[in-house]
């Protein structure tokens, strides 16, 4: 089946990946066919399962580095479609013998980022469930032999529900041909939502400054939108004191070119006025619909970000599953449009 069926999953400068569901309407059926374009030209019109499709325009100058993120990996939990007081249904759980969804998911975006070879990977926060050290372990035990010291993460609310302080070493610089990684905590222990200190702050300001290269600046929590009409004390991301500060550092240090999140599971990007065209992002998870991580091109003119579905069978027929979350308006919500999800950055401002 074609056509409005299909869904445009990935687009880069040089592939294009759809993803056509085969059985559409049947909650427990995961089967998707994968239909993958690679080699094309940049900037360039293709039609794919009859779509018109676009590559992104590639970024002047050598490609320098490759960076990959995930967020909202979740291991530790059982039980998918649960949000306290949003009662939709269904709740979804594996089968007897089946193995933990993170698992499955983790696994198979592990084994998609390998064949990358990425420069470093960023796991963004929500690494644990129930903030344990064990879910903790599990994580390592996933990320850990595959990339090693290419490794790096931050914790998110779920890993400091409970007052543990483990991926709390942010703020974390990481400097790569092209780019340099600003990893903040934006973690406020015992709260679904989020803040940054002003320490954090400081350290990013003087980080701005002295950048001789573009800085991509990943945090678990998305910034509130300064100058919207209402400004609530109880919003779930980055607090609106904590939101404004983040956007004035940015808004002043032209070397910090995009803001990287996750914790909402879906796949946005706003800009604001004061940070011009500098993309505030938020990738959707790795544990449930659409299954996404987040790859980064980094060339001497710009980056592109690049999603990813993760796309083996097993993968496939849990995220499938999940599309009748929250009923059934997940979809419409988590996966976003194809430019909140493949688009490029600037490496200047």
């Amino acid at each position: 089946m074609t056509g409005a069926l299909a869904e445009v999953t990935t687009v880069a400068d040089d592939e294009i990946v759809v993803h056509v569901p085969t059985a559409p309407g049947l909650e427990d059926d995961g089967r998707v066919r994968v239909v993958r374009r690679v080699g094309l030209d940049p900037d360039s019109d293709h039609d794919v399962e009859g779509m018109k499709v676009r590559t992104l325009a590639r970024p002047p100058g050598e490609r320098l580095a490759t960076v990959a993120t995930v967020n909202d990996v979740h291991f530790g939990e059982i039980e998918c479609g649960v949000i306290e007081g949003l009662e939709l249904g269904p709740v979804l759980r594996v089968g007897p013998g089946e193995p933990p969804y993170p698992q499955t998911m983790n696994r198979a975006a592990v084994a998609e980022i390998v064949v990358l070879g990425p420069d470093a990977v960023v796991a963004k926060g929500d690494l644990t469930t129930h903030g344990t050290e064990e879910e903790f372990r599990t994580f390592l035990d996933h990320y850990q032999p595959a990339f090693g010291d290419r490794l790096h993460y931050v914790r998110g609310n779920h890993d400091a529900y409970q007052g543990a302080t483990f991926a709390s070493d942010a703020p974390l610089e990481v400097t790569l041909p092209g780019v340099i990684l600003a990893i903040l905590d934006t973690a406020v222990p015992g709260l679904a939502s989020g803040g940054v200190s002003a320490e954090q702050l400081d350290w990013l300001d003087e980080l701005g400054g002295r950048a001789d290269r573009p800085v991509l600046v990943f945090g678990h929590h998305h910034p509130w939108a300064p100058g919207s009409p209402s400004r609530p004390e109880g919003y779930f991301g980055i607090h609106p004191d904590d939101s404004e500060r983040l956007v004035e550092v940015v808004a002043r240090r032209p070397r910090l070119v995009g803001y990287f999140a996750g914790h909402t599971h879906r796949n946005r990007v706003r800009r604001f006025p004061a940070t011009g065209p500098v993309p505030w992002v938020e990738v959707a998870s790795v544990k449930d619909f659409p299954g996404s991580w987040a790859e980064y091109r980094v060339f001497e003119g710009g980056i592109l970000q690049i999603h990813r579905r993760i796309s083996s069978p097993e993968a496939l027929d849990w995220s499938e599953r999940t599309r009748a979350l929250f009923g059934g308006m997940y979809p419409s919500y988590a996966f976003g449009r194809v430019e909140d999800r493949c688009f490029a950055i600037s490496a200047a401002r």
